[in-house]
């Protein structure tokens, strides 16, 4: 792992770390606000994040690197599979928890707020990469620090979003999609450093 990326890491880590703590010391009750039913109803957040999400991937889908339908062809499918269930799971449940738009002054407002930079990362990630030549190389790189961003920075910032909702269902599918997702990733990229 470079430097880069377990500096970007560990900084995630110690304010996810810093936010918990300071939360638990102030909000008292935590366990019970994640055995509480979700407040089903359609989400303003979890529309934002959609769109954050899909926007880039819908231009991205016109502007493919030069030989993704090949390398996309020798993916897992084990990997495949939880990439797609966790694609599904995370759309439905930040679309339908209305626990993602109740903004109060708390120490739980940063997970949201973490989750809301790592968003705006993505974007620029993508921003990167349009701008860039569009090679599989480009597509699989580290922005900020964040290995492979393209596939991380989501991951992180919905996982952020269950915690603040708590959501366990929602973390429970940001897992599996970054299981799913990230490891695609990886294999994409390993495939790649092999042919240097």
């Amino acid at each position: 792992m470079k430097k880069s990326n377990a500096l970007a890491l560990t900084a995630l880590a110690a304010a996810f770390a810093g936010i918990a703590a300071w939360s638990c010391m102030t909000c008292g009750d935590i366990v019970q606000r994640y055995l509480k039913p979700p407040k089903w109803g359609v989400s303003v957040t979890g529309i934002v994040f959609l769109i954050m999400l899909f926007v880039p991937n819908i231009i991205w889908s016109r502007k493919q690197p030069e030989g993704y339908s090949e390398a996309s062809q020798r993916e897992n499918k084990v990997l495949l599979a939880l990439e797609r269930a966790g694609e599904a799971l995370v759309s439905t449940f930040v679309l339908i928890d209305r626990r993602l738009d109740r903004f109060s002054l708390s120490p739980r407002l940063g997970y949201l707020i973490l989750a809301v930079i790592l968003m705006i990362l993505y974007e620029l990630y993508w921003r990167k990469y349009f701008r860039s030549s569009r090679t599989l190389g480009d597509m699989y790189s580290d922005y900020c620090g964040f290995p492979l961003a393209g596939a991380s920075l989501p991951v992180f910032a919905v996982f952020l979003l269950g915690v603040y909702a708590c959501n366990i269902f929602l973390i429970a599918a940001s897992v599996i999609l970054g299981i799913g997702h990230t490891g695609i990733h990886l294999m994409h990229r390993k495939d790649i450093e092999k042919k240097i």
